[in-house]
């Protein structure tokens, strides 16, 4: 099938382009990676009258460390990028557990991590990290920049809070408080297929005790699930099975999962609980190793 007409603009500014958008009056779509735009494009899912293509702006393709532990991404960072970092899996665990499993890897070289955010798949990977993490995405219009909440960022399936004439222009991941540790799950049918169910998790440990419990959840719901106030019930506590147990309970019943070709909600949930207990009981043997 063949794409409808549009218009191609490739503007060298950022202001340039969102005078663009401001012009298209809602018909027009940022261009970055296009691993889901261009797809969608072709199947008619999505007919814009404009892409502005960002590729030629510079100064968007950073990936940095503040000196206080935020990790900034900026819009034109790939996936491969996080995925070849040297210091994510220090730092950032549940982004490095998470960036091998993003798509295949031909997606993973040109797909780019801001825009699978702004993509608001239900089964995508990077809004669970993101959401276990506290994160937030900046973003920039006429009237200037603004900063979302991940949790509100993500507002339905395949649906998020920029506004027509707003563009997203870096991901925001705030320092940890405490000692980083987390991971990712997923599982797939095959390689590069979408999740049947995954599961992020980002915990900052105090010593023993966990500081900051964050968790997400994808292909268990319409649109990514918070899971950060089920996951919360560790916080203060130490990582024993029994609280351990508590939680996985607690983040499986935040799912909402429906039974489709890839399994039944039973099959899902019960996965969830398995991963969440797995990720928490692989952080507690590696805290008492270290001990």
């Amino acid at each position: 099938m063949y794409p409808p007409k549009f218009a191609y603009e490739a503007p060298k500014s950022i202001g340039e382009a969102i005078a663009l958008l401001e012009a298209g009056g809602g018909e027009a779509k940022i261009l970055a990676g296009g691993q889901s735009l261009i797809p969608m494009v072709k199947l008619r899912f999505a007919s814009p009258e404009m892409l502005v293509d960002i590729n030629g702006i510079p100064g968007l393709d950073y990936m940095t460390i503040d000196p206080d532990g935020t990790l900034r991404i900026g819009a034109l960072v790939r996936h491969e990028d996080l995925e070849q970092s040297t210091t994510l899996a220090a730092t950032h665990p549940t982004l490095a557990a998470a960036a091998s499993l993003v798509a295949d890897p031909i997606i993973r070289t040109r797909g780019t991590f801001v825009g699978s955010l702004c993509h608001a798949d239900p089964q995508g990977d990077w809004s669970a990290t993101m959401i276990a993490l506290g994160g937030r995405i900046v973003v920039q219009g006429p009237k200037g920049k603004r900063e979302i909440d991940l949790r509100n960022f993500v507002v339905g399936p395949f649906t998020n809070a920029l506004a027509y004439n707003e563009i997203a222009i870096e991901a925001v991941i705030p320092p940890a408080k405490g000692t980083p540790r987390g991971s990712y799950l997923k599982l797939e049918r095959r390689v590069g297929d979408f999740a049947t169910a995954s599961v992020a998790v980002a915990l900052d440990m105090n010593g023993a005790t966990v500081g900051r419990a964050g968790c997400a959840l994808a292909g268990v719901g319409g649109r990514t699930i918070d899971a950060n106030d089920a996951i919360s019930v560790l916080v203060g506590k130490t990582l024993t099975p029994e609280n351990i147990e508590a939680a996985a309970d607690a983040v499986a019943a935040a799912a909402d999962p429906r039974t489709d070709h890839r399994g039944s909600s039973d099959y899902k949930r019960h996965i969830v609980k398995t991963f969440v207990t797995r990720i928490l009981t692989n952080i507690a043997h590696s805290e008492q190793k270290a001990a």
